[in-house]
């Protein structure tokens, strides 16, 4: 059967990698963007189509549900790629928790934990209509508290980004625990430190490599994995 999948953030850089590839292996892919004019480009490239979604603003959430509804009938992937890590206006300072601007903080937390949360809730009727659910929460193992409790760790000191990820990985957790009895498989995997606008493209890997886990874990089984933390590598240290 088909299968309808719907990338949040997807019309650049990793979520455009993501459903470029998901289109290639025979999906119909929905890309979710802020814009419409962005989002509606990146469909044509890839031979999709999109809605506008702004995962902040629970009007556009609960409308791009409905159109997805009208379209589709059902989801059987959802990625929640859709991040920020330092919001317009702010810099690395204002995450410093000893320096910390507390509306940035804010702010950073409504895209990558709420925003998955009201996405999630809002597209799981239709998830629940399908043969083989999967939710996919791309986070990050630069949130790996393993990682950032190692007193040698050159990972960045963040009240923002990193506690943001951290949360979502728990948080993946718990959807994976409560959806488990329904059959719906929930992962979180890191895409690796990529160059992309997210990072004001700093990263050593390409987008098209940080797509690789999260295309895996859109396209396992009925009967694969739930409740994991991967990268294209293997499992990443909680």
């Amino acid at each position: 059967m088909n299968q309808i999948t719907l990338v949040t953030g997807a019309n650049k850089g990793i979520g455009r990698e993501i459903a470029g590839r998901l289109a290639a292996l025979g999906h119909t892919v929905v890309i979710g963007a802020r814009s419409a004019a962005a989002g509606e480009q990146a469909a044509a490239e890839i031979g999709g189509s999109s809605v506008v979604l702004d995962v902040t603003d629970p009007a556009s959430v609960a409308a791009a549900a409905a159109t997805i509804d009208a379209r589709y009938g059902r989801l059987d992937v959802l990625v929640n790629n859709a991040a920020v890590a330092v919001p317009p206006g702010s810099d690395l300072a204002s995450q410093r928790p000893s320096t910390a601007d507390l509306d940035v903080l804010r702010a950073i937390f409504e895209t990558n934990l709420f925003g998955v949360v009201s996405v999630t809730n809002a597209l799981l009727p239709l998830l629940r209509r399908s043969a083989a659910p999967r939710i996919v929460n791309v986070s990050s193992s630069g949130a790996s508290l393993a990682r950032n409790a190692d007193p040698d760790s050159e990972l960045p000191i963040s009240a923002g980004y990193t506690p943001s990820k951290t949360a979502l990985t728990s948080l993946t957790l718990q959807y994976a625990r409560d959806l488990r009895p329904e059959g719906i498989l929930v992962n979180a995997v890191c895409p690796g430190h990529c160059a992309t606008d997210l990072n004001r493209h700093s990263g050593p890997r390409t987008a098209a490599q940080g797509a690789e886990s999260a295309v895996r874990m859109a396209t396992i089984p009925k009967d694969g994995p739930t409740g994991t933390f991967v990268d294209d590598e293997g499992p990443v240290p909680w």
